[in-house]
């Protein structure tokens, strides 16, 4: 991998941005990746106690409009506040919100997905549009992609380490201090932003608006107006089109959004038409990656949990245990009892665990409070366990704690970074470099292949009487990630190559709606989850789903790559 300490091979300001990202993406990943597990769980357990539905819908709306409100951010940065000015009040915003969420109840809940909504807005198209600004100089122009890999990285190592510090502090102080550590990481990666702006400075320029471009008062009035109506009517549509009354309001909603950058290229000019045009073409293909991908957090999270083999082998089970990573269960008698059986059995514990904190017996309350929890992570945990791979009665297995698996993409990416730029500069040396368009194709082909991976993984094993490996997990997710490195590091150097200067970071936000409609496509396709009693049908409609534009993008890879040409640009 090159080295980001030479200047004479990456702008300085690279460095910055890379570890300012990396922080960032620490504390959205250790949220995300305990999100849905938080949600399900019992408020005994000091979870949200939602519904499967509700947790998907929750999920999918908040992936949705965390990467919708990167259009206003954007437009925001380009026209008034600059890139350095929003980053910063993008990274307050989301510590605030990361720390608010330590706080238990809806009200804080809500109020704190709201700060990390409105704050990844400001923060996401302009650290993203800085680092393409930095390759603007012609002395690293021919780098671009290998910068964006490079930055993507820092993203993943970010994502790699976060769900670690996620399972230690959830499994030994709850789930308030593990969201807690996720703010103390966003104000780290702001201290280092604050420290290192000056190497970003000169990148940080407001362009002059055209006569092509509406003025910001009509934005809002043509575009923001609009999306709370569309919003409020999508709500209020008698029956639901996509399944409930958050789906339908988030995705029709987001259509005066998607209008708005449709009458860009309407409106723009003859030299500017055409590249604005292949960059809506991939945008809207590629919005079906994220459906898939981001079921990281919801579908495969649950498969995760209820579904793969998570006993730890005893070596590595005893490391575990001295780092404070390992879940445990035990094999008490309460694994038989019946729903009714086992609400009475844990209400009675609760009973008892109250009546110790009355009388002042933290420590005695706080222990029963452990084994509540393990009582009820254990009846989960053996119910489709077959009896070959039970402990002996009464005793403990020491379980891979299911948000570490959020940490198994971040890792191959890691690993697959370095490869990846490798051959990619192997090929440029030698002017066999595949364009920007042509990786974007090849990384929805892969994308569509992890989700086959996923369908031999049901069918290796019966699921309601046995749980999958844990190597089919990490296989599905070694190859969604070479796709995610063809694709998403290459779609943010796209919008760097193709979007009118004056106009850059609005078009990323443009590239983050195509992500936040995907995402919210995600929750829509994980809330289905239920409804399949084959899970490998599941698997396989996402197959299907990828591979159908999959195809439209390698059918129009000659005209894409004839516009990236007449840019002058590869």
């Amino acid at each position: 991998m090159e080295n980001l300490n030479q200047s004479s091979s990456h702008p300085r300001g690279l460095y910055v941005l890379f570890f300012t990202e990396m922080w960032e993406r620490f504390g959205y990943y250790l949220m995300l990746g305990i999100f849905s597990l938080y949600m399900l769980d019992s408020v005994q357990n000091g979870g949200m106690g939602f519904s499967a539905s509700k947790k998907s819908d929750i999920y999918g709306t908040y992936l949705g409009l965390v990467y919708l409100t990167p259009f206003i951010g954007g437009l925001l940065a380009d026209r008034i506040l600059g890139y350095r000015r929003s980053i910063i009040i993008g990274a307050l915003l989301m510590a605030a919100g990361y720390l608010g969420m330590a706080l238990h109840g809806e009200t804080p809940f809500y109020i704190s997905l709201l700060l990390i909504i409105v704050g990844n807005g400001f923060f996401k198209p302009n650290i993203s549009t800085l680092v393409g600004n930095l390759y603007n100089n012609p002395k690293y122009a021919s780098k671009k992609d290998a910068g964006y890999n490079i930055f993507y990285m820092g993203i993943n190592i970010g994502a790699f380490v976060c769900n670690f510090v996620a399972a230690y502090m959830r499994i030994n102080y709850g789930w308030g201090y593990a969201f807690a550590a996720a703010g103390v990481g966003m104000l780290i990666g702001l201290v280092w932003f604050l420290n290192g702006m000056k190497h970003v400075k000169d990148v940080d320029i407001i362009k002059p608006t055209t006569k092509e471009d509406l003025p910001l008062y009509k934005v809002l009035a043509t575009v923001f107006i609009p999306v709370f109506i569309f919003g409020i009517l999508g709500w209020l549509i008698p029956g639901n089109i996509f399944g409930s009354d958050g789906n339908d309001a988030f995705l029709i909603g987001s259509l005066p959004v998607v209008f708005y950058y449709i009458s860009l290229w309407w409106r723009a000019s003859v030299v500017d038409k055409r590249p604005l045009a292949a960059l809506l073409t991939v945008m809207g293909c590629v919005v079906v990656f994220w459906a898939i991908f981001h079921q990281n957090g919801d579908a495969l999270t649950v498969w995760a949990e209820n579904h793969t083999d998570r006993k730890l082998s005893p070596g590595v089970a005893k490391a575990a245990n001295t780092f404070g990573l390992a879940q445990t269960v035990n094999y008490h008698e309460s694994v038989s009892y019946d729903d009714e059986q086992m609400k009475s059995y844990l209400a009675g514990l609760k009973v008892q665990q109250d009546s110790l904190e009355k009388v002042g017996n933290k420590a005695a309350a706080k222990e029963l409070g452990k084994t509540i929890t393990i009582r009820d992570k254990s009846r989960a945990y053996f119910k489709n366990l077959p009896e070959t791979k039970r402990p002996a009665a009464g005793q403990d297995l020491k379980l891979a704690s299911t948000e570490l698996f959020q940490s198994v993409n971040p890792f191959w990416v890691i690993v697959l970074t370095p490869l990846v730029v490798g051959i990619f500069g192997f090929l440029r040396r030698r002017g066999k470099e595949p364009s920007t368009p042509s990786k974007i194709a090849i990384g929805l082909l892969i994308t569509a292949l992890s989700a086959l991976v996923m369908v031999a993984a049901v069918k290796s094993i019966n699921i309601s009487s046995d749980k999958a490996s844990a190597l089919w997990l990490w296989a599905s997710y070694g190859v969604i990630t070479i796709g995610e490195l063809c694709l998403s590091p290459m779609g943010l150097s796209l919008v760097s190559k193709l979007s009118p200067p004056r106009l850059t970071s609005l078009m990323m936000g443009g590239w983050f709606l195509s992500v936040s409609i995907g995402n919210k496509l995600s929750g829509i396709l994980s809330g289905m989850w239920e409804g399949y009693a084959d899970k490998s049908k599941f698997f396989l409609t996402n197959f299907f789903i990828v591979i159908v534009p999959a195809i439209a993008l390698f059918l129009l890879l000659r005209w894409l790559n004839r516009v990236m040409k007449e840019k002058g640009v590869k």
